[in-house]
């Protein structure tokens, strides 16, 4: 049996209590698994897709590091002067991309609604520790000061940049990090599950240090098209189909299309750090913005592997040994359930990897 009837078959069978998946997947730049399941979900449909929409900001500080328009150790204060203040005149966006600059803490009056506005407390702020000595999940600062080191390195937003990036790929309406007004009749709500207001609360408290209560992620909020509307580069909002392409054209050609030259692939995908998450106690293997590992194994396990998931259960990955790459998104926004995720991935895994 093809493996695009295997993962239909699989996923026609979770979607009761799914209620709407799409599942992606491209080998060699050929796209060989296109599944969705659910009503009205199509290909084309977009999730809210949480810390998955990492690996595009990711990408687009890659591409323009690959293109000569950043460089991973040059200091952010030449192209962000006031970023300099209490002692990160000498951090990099190498820093920022393996989460280790010391500033993981949103202001504790941030809103959705004031996102966009904080890179001067950003510039100002006292980082947590020397930048590049320790290192924990950036999980909502990463995208914003990557966002804010395009826009100084470039003059235009990160959204902008993205959508040079994807247009040659044909997925310039596929991946957002704001979602259009134009796009907003396409997007899924999402769906919490009934027993999961203690899971919220407990991930609330881990999260307290640095993230106030009106950035925690919740169905509620996220289902409003306004509060999408507002740029937020370390989540996404997107579809399976499209940040699948966007990894393959980041790891080979696709199309065509090469988003890196072939001699920068090893240098962007590869380990870039080691270490203990100093907040969430967990071990971190790195690579260029992204983490090592599939979703669901190590980084000893999978180490030609990498990507990002997203908390309520979505994740894209890509696999430079087999040329494969893999995107899952849902409308169950369960922010334990990641087992559809692992479990799909993995059965595209066992048979293309």
């Amino acid at each position: 049996m093809e493996l695009q009837d295997v993962v239909q078959r699989r996923i026609d069978e979770l979607v009761e209590t799914e209620l709407g998946m799409q599942v992606a997947a491209y080998r060699h730049g050929r796209l060989v698994v296109d599944a969705v399941a659910g009503d009205g979900v199509t290909p084309g449909s977009l999730y809210y897709a949480a810390s998955t929409g990492k690996g595009a900001s990711a990408t687009v500080a890659n591409v323009l590091v690959d293109r000569g328009v950043l460089d991973y150790d040059r200091p952010i204060v030449d192209v962000w002067p006031e970023f300099g203040a209490h002692g990160k005149d000498k951090a990099t966006l190498r820093h920022v991309l393996t989460h280790t600059v010391g500033l993981p803490a949103l202001p504790p009056d941030t809103t959705r609604e004031t996102l966009a506005g904080k890179a001067d407390w950003f510039a100002a702020a006292k980082p947590w520790w020397e930048p590049g000595t320790k290192m924990t999940y950036h999980a909502e600062t990463f995208g914003l000061l990557v966002g804010e080191i395009v826009r100084r390195a470039t003059g235009r937003t990160i959204s902008d940049v993205l959508r040079e990036v994807t247009t040659p790929l044909g997925i310039q309406d596929d991946v957002f990090f704001a979602l259009p007004a134009d796009q907003r009749h396409r997007l899924v709500p999402l769906v919490e599950p009934a027993d999961a207001e203690e899971t919220f609360t407990t991930l609330a408290g881990m999260f307290a240090k640095v993230m106030p209560p009106a950035m925690q992620p919740r169905a509620a909020v996220l289902n409003q098209p306004e509060q999408l509307a507002v740029e937020d580069p370390s989540s996404g909002i997107l579809n399976a189909h499209g940040i699948a392409k966007l990894y393959a054209g980041l790891i080979g050609e696709v199309d065509g299309v090469r988003l890196l030259r072939p001699e920068s692939v090893p240098s962007v995908t590869r380990p870039a750090l080691t270490a203990q998450d100093e907040l969430l106690g967990n071990p971190a293997t790195l690579a260029m913005g992204y983490a090592i590992g599939r979703l669901g194994s190590s980084a000893e396990e999978s180490p030609a592997s990498f990507g990002w998931p997203g908390m309520g259960g979505s994740v894209a990955w890509a696999d430079t040994r087999a040329g494969v790459t893999f995107a899952l998104t849902r409308a169950l926004f369960d922010p334990t359930g990641s087992g559809s995720a692992v479990e799909i991935g993995n059965l595209v895994a066992k048979t293309l990897c």
